[in-house]
């Protein structure tokens, strides 16, 4: 081990980009354990490791005393004066034993400690870097597709993806229904966590989603600057992975209309996301401070008429013209759930005629008791919901 040694550890440090010292310091613990283990001696030793010549050494550590019990581990205070007359008792003494075989019969024992070594610190390197990318959005190719049933017969696939000096594992409930995976298909995908070790191996992962919201909200703030600068701020976010995404946005600047800057001219910004996602559909509506304003506009397509709110229960009455009212509830509900998962608010819709059916049968039983009535319905059957 000499110049070349040092040379090889310099090149490891610009390719691997891994400290010098590192390694060094990982030579002299494996070197000293094998050291240790092939001398019958069981006092205390010392590897040194020359960082300018490469030259290695062996050194005994021995405590100072008046009269030696035990030779392993102790040295007279007369023997230790003669390698330095200024040792006092209790201190420890050191002093060279480097055997004449060691270079080679311990650099072969500490092969595979200073390998094993190497491998620590280039897994704990990735995971570092990885580490930052976390709530990110990383790119990758599928490498393998493992499929795994279950023990009432169905079948789930997870993805592994290469992300290069780190794997990505997508599980089933991160993929999206409907997305077809291949292997050597390139995805981008939403990093969920990452692990300092995988299911499998040693070897740190990334747990990856193409379903989470947070997909949804990285490539709008990839995709729209005044979104990545701050001006435009995304409120929240409601999905139903590969099918519809409702989002509300707020604008910091009242000269920047929010809608607009995600949606971009004829469309292109929120297209390019939209083609991203296979066709999924995307909602987006202005964000209000005001819950009524909020759940109107979350409802959308939908035209309402009116909203009532309950603030103790967090709940919303809406109520749409007749023709809005299959619109406003959406296909299988899908349009007011996303709305009561993007306000946050519990959101009851009902139809005109169904008001006036409810409010006409409540006017009329109450007229005898109450005197004359006003129905919010004129003669040509216009509803006036202020009069409700």
């Amino acid at each position: 081990m000499s110049a070349e040694l040092l040379f090889a550890l310099d090149e490891l440090e610009k390719e691997k980009g891994i400290d010098k010292e590192i390694i060094i310091a990982a030579i002299e613990e494996a070197l000293n354990a094998s050291y240790s283990k092939s001398e019958t001696e069981t006092g205390n030793t010392r590897v040194e490791f020359n960082r300018e010549t490469g030259e290695i050494k062996v050194f005994a550590q021995k405590e100072v005393v008046e009269q030696v019990t035990d030779d392993s581990c102790e040295l007279s205070l007369e023997e230790a004066r003669t390698i330095d007359p200024e040792f006092e008792l209790g201190e420890i003494a050191e002093f060279e034993i480097t055997p004449r075989n060691f270079g080679r019969l311990a650099a072969q024992k500490a092969k595979q400690i200073i390998i094993q070594k190497l491998r620590e610190e280039e897994r704990s390197n990735v995971y570092e870097q990885f580490l930052t990318k976390e709530k990110d959005i990383v790119t990758g190719t599928i490498q393998r597709i493992e499929t795994k049933e279950n023990r009432d017969g169905t079948k789930e696939r997870i993805i592994h993806v290469d992300l290069g000096r780190i794997e990505g594992i997508m599980m089933p409930a991160e993929q999206v229904p409907g997305e077809q995976y291949r292997v050597y298909d390139r995805i981008k995908a939403y990093v969920l966590e990452v692990r300092d070790k995988g299911f499998k191996s040693k070897e740190p992962c990334v747990m990856i989603s193409r379903s989470h919201p947070g997909l949804v909200k990285r490539l709008f703030e990839l995709e729209v600057p005044e979104i990545h600068d701050g001006v435009v701020e995304i409120m929240n976010i409601a999905r139903e992975p590969g099918s519809r995404t409702k989002m509300s946005v707020y604008s910091k600047d009242e000269n920047v209309e929010p809608v607009g800057a995600c949606v971009g001219q004829k469309g292109m910004r929120v297209q390019v996301i939209v083609d991203e996602l296979h066709g999924e559909r995307i909602d987006i509506i202005k964000w209000s401070p005001y819950a009524d304003d909020l759940i109107a506009s979350s409802l959308s397509p939908a035209k309402v008429m009116r909203v009532f709110v309950d603030e103790e229960e967090k709940a919303g009455t809406v109520i749409v013209p007749d023709n809005q009212l299959s619109l406003a509830i959406g296909r299988e509900g899908q349009n007011v759930r996303l709305a009561a998962k993007l306000t946050g608010w519990k959101i009851d819709i009902k139809s005109e005629s169904q008001v006036r059916a409810s409010v006409e049968e409540e006017l009329f039983t109450d007229a005898e008791a109450e005197g004359e009535a006003v129905s919010p319905f004129s003669e040509d059957g216009s509803f006036d919901p202020n009069l409700v």
